[in-house]
Parts: structure tokens; C-alpha cells; sequence
């Protein structure tokens, strides 16, 4: 054999040899065509997961009503003398526009982020206290008010929830948002808050039907803290039977003023709230709403304040199901204000403040079309109180009671 020919073959078994050598490191490289072995069967199952990348979510509605007042109260307002007898449904004799409102979520399986953003006529309602200005003291800017809710959630174990930003409250029957109540008014337990909070709060679930919630907030319905003092809030859950929950909920705070010099006085205000649902059958539920408060001090600055003074209310829910596309429901409300610590009250011509109480019975029918996303609810809502507070056709406050008939429509999406 020629020296050339002997010097190409051995070259040709060295490149044999080196691509060999390499499949071979392939091969323990866990390659396509290498064989398995125990040990990469273990590394495989011990392999990390696919990341999670989320997903994300937008929703919302907008809502609109019309309400009659069978007072024809000269202003065309159903607020009364004290300016607060009504949440959102605040006019008369006119179509109005409530709420727009836009949810945005972003969700993993470890965390979640939600953004909550209101528009329109009731938005500063809902937000009420949330004005930002960017400078501290100058009062004016609008901001804030379309952040309804803004807060992230972080699942640490599959029992225990972190929970951070600005949240709806966790006190009462009703909500804000006008597709989740049955009824389109409000009720005077929800009217006179709280509606929000700014701070952290944590959720132990012991087990489906058991939960409990502590949290520590700035204040009760601010942007900005009034002292330096914290709330503490906190909600129990449990469901004792298929189909009843039971939510116990409770607030306590120091929303005094700070003296002048710089250290807080004492306003603790309380509340303690029970809320609960019963389905009794599939087509008829019944809920009730207590509550129970006090304010001791003034409330974040209020001049005159009350002076350990208390309220309380009870609201009674039904509603039945009639038909998949149509239900009738009805709440029954007692609210005492008469302490004149919360809204519903107002000043005599002696500069006095003068509280009330009051009975309500509403009566709502719920619609749905357009595959669910219409809501379409007539209403009929009595006010009867135990002084004059209402407004007649010369625009004198001489009557008690309140009658109002209106027809809102919610579409949500």
C-alpha cells in the first residue's frame, strides 16, 4: 500500500474515532437517540416546569338609570335634607349614567395583580376621600378617583394569601359594582361605609369552609392617613352547611385629627358586621346584613364630633328565581342614626345636629338578555322616616317619607 493511501486511512480512523468519541458524550448528554437510563428517568421527572406565564383578564360594565320621585321634589334630588339619603341613584326625573368601570387582572398560579379603574358621574362616590394632590396641603386634583381598586395577591402556600395596595372593604352586604348587587340602590348600611381600604392584609383558609382574614390599614376611606395611628380590620368565614355562609367582620381605628403638635388625639372609631346568605332551594335565597358602630372623639377632623356615640341597621334580602331570564327581590332595611354620628343627619336652625332613623323597603326585578351581559332592573324603593326630611314640590323639607321608581340598565362585559 502507498505511503498516501496508508496516510489517508489513518486519518480517515482518526475522524471515525473523534466522531464516535463525540456521540459518545452525546449519549451521556441524553441526546435524542441515546438510550434512557434510571438515573436520566429521575433527572427528567426532577426537571423544572414550564414556566408559568400568566393570564391575563379585562372586564367591566357600564350602567345607566332613570329614577321618578313621587315627592317631585323641587331640585330633583332624592338626598333629602342631610345630602346623603341615596349612594349613587341621587337624581330625579332624568336619564343619568352611574358608573364605567374597567377590571384588569393578570393572574399566575403563584400570584395575581389587579387593577380596578372607575369613570363617570359616581366614580368620586365610590372613591370617596381618594382626591390626590401632588403636593402636600394644596387641595384640588382628581387624579386618584379612577382608581377604584389597585392590589396584588400572592398565593404563599395553598392555604395562606398575601394581600397588598387599595382593596374594596371586606364590611357589608353590598359592593360598588352595580352588576353584583340584586338590588340597583344602595342601602343605607352600605351608604355610610366603609368602601375601601389602603394597606395589607393576610388569609388563612383552614379549609373550604372555614377562613380567616387580619389586616392593618392607614385609615377608613382616605387616600392619605389623617394620624399616624393604624386600623386594624379583620373577617372570619365559615360555612356551617351546603349553601350558607357566614362572614363576621370587623374594623377598629383612630380617625382623630392630630393635635398640633403632631401627636394623635383619640377618635377610635369600631364597627363590627355580620353578613350571611342562605340558599334554600336553587331558586329562592334569603340574606341578612347587621351592623353595630361607634366613634369616639371626632372623625378625621370633623368639627363638633360625636362623643362616644354609636349606630346600627339590620337589612333583610330575598329574592326567587322565576325564570331563567327574569327574578323578583326585595330588602327590608332598619338604619338608626339617631346619635347623628354618621350621614344621615343634618342641622337644625339652632346649629344643632339632629339624627335619624329610618325604615326602607325595596323591590327590584332582575332581567337578563343579550346571553347574560344585559341586565335590565325596575325598581321600587319606599323611605319612610322619623322626621321630616324630605323635600316636596316647593322645595320645603315637610315630608317623612320618600317614594322613588326608576328602571336601571347594566351591561357588563
Amino acid at each position: 500500500m502507498k505511503k498516501v493511501d496508508l496516510l489517508i486511512l489513518c486519518l480517515f480512523s482518526s475522524v471515525l474515532s473523534f466522531a464516535e468519541g463525540k456521540t459518545l458524550d452525546e449519549k451521556k448528554k441524553g441526546t435524542p437517540e441515546a438510550k434512557t437510563t434510571t438515573t436520566e428517568v429521575k433527572e427528567e421527572k426532577t426537571a423544572p416546569k414550564e414556566e408559568d406565564k400568566g393570564k391575563f383578564t379585562f372586564s367591566g360594565y357600564i350602567d345607566s338609570y332613570y329614577m321618578g320621585n313621587l315627592n317631585s321634589p323641587a331640585s330633583r334630588s332624592n338626598l333629602g335634607r342631610s345630602g346623603t339619603a341615596r349612594a349613587f341613584d341621587q337624581r330625579s326625573g332624568q336619564f343619568s349614567l352611574g358608573l364605567v368601570q374597567t377590571k384588569m387582572q393578570y393572574a399566575t398560579e403563584k400570584s395575581d395583580v389587579v387593577v380596578d379603574l372607575a369613570f363617570g358621574p359616581n366614580a368620586d362616590l365610590g372613591n370617596y376621600g381618594n382626591v390626590f394632590t401632588p403636593l402636600v396641603g394644596v387641595a384640588g386634583g382628581t387624579t386618584s378617583l379612577a382608581i377604584k381598586q389597585a392590589y396584588f395577591n400572592w398565593k404563599a402556600t395553598s392555604k395562606f394569601t398575601l394581600t397588598a395596595g387599595q382593596f374594596g372593604t371586606h364590611i357589608g352586604y353590598e359592593v360598588i359594582d352595580a352588576p353584583v348587587n340584586f338590588h340597583y340602590s344602595l342601602s343605607n348600611l352600605f351608604n355610610n361605609g366603609p368602601f375601601y381600604h389602603i394597606g395589607v392584609k393576610g388569609q388563612y383558609a383552614f379549609s373550604d369552609k372555614a377562613s380567616l382574614m387580619v389586616g392593618l390599614v392607614n385609615n377608613v376611606d382616605n387616600l392619605n392617613d389623617n394620624n399616624r395611628a393604624k386600623g386594624l380590620i379583620a373577617q372570619l368565614f365559615v360555612s356551617p352547611a351546603a349553601g350558607w355562609n357566614v362572614y363576621l367582620n370587623a374594623i377598629t381605628s383612630n380617625e382623630a385629627a392630630p393635635k398640633a403638635n403632631g401627636k394623635d388625639s383619640t377618635g377610635a372609631y369600631s364597627l363590627i358586621d355580620l353578613t350571611t346568605t342562605y340558599q334554600i332551594t336553587p331558586k329562592f335565597m334569603f340574606g341578612v346584613n347587621a351592623a353595630y358602630g361607634s366613634q369616639t372623639g371626632n372623625f378625621q377632623g370633623s368639627a363638633g364630633g360625636p362623643k362616644g356615640k354609636t349606630w346600627n341597621g339590620v337589612a333583610l334580602y330575598t329574592n326567587y328565581a322565576v325564570s331563567d331570564v327574569f327574578s323578583l327581590g326585595a330588602r327590608f332595611e332598619n338604619f338608626n342614626n339617631q346619635n347623628a354620628v354618621r350621614g344621615l343627619r343634618y342641622v337644625d336652625a339652632n346649629d344643632n345636629l339632629v339624627g335619624v332613623s329610618v325604615n326602607s323597603l325595596t323591590i327590584t326585578g332582575n332581567f337578563t338578555a343579550a346571553d347574560g351581559h344585559l341586565l335590565i332592573k325596575p325598581e321600587f324603593r319606599m323611605d319612610s322616616y322619623d322626621k321630616n326630611f324630605f323635600e316636596d314640590d316647593k322645595g320645603d323639607y315637610s315630608k317623612k317619607s320618600q317614594s322613588t321608581v326608576g328602571l336601571a340598565f347594566i351591561y357588563k362585559f
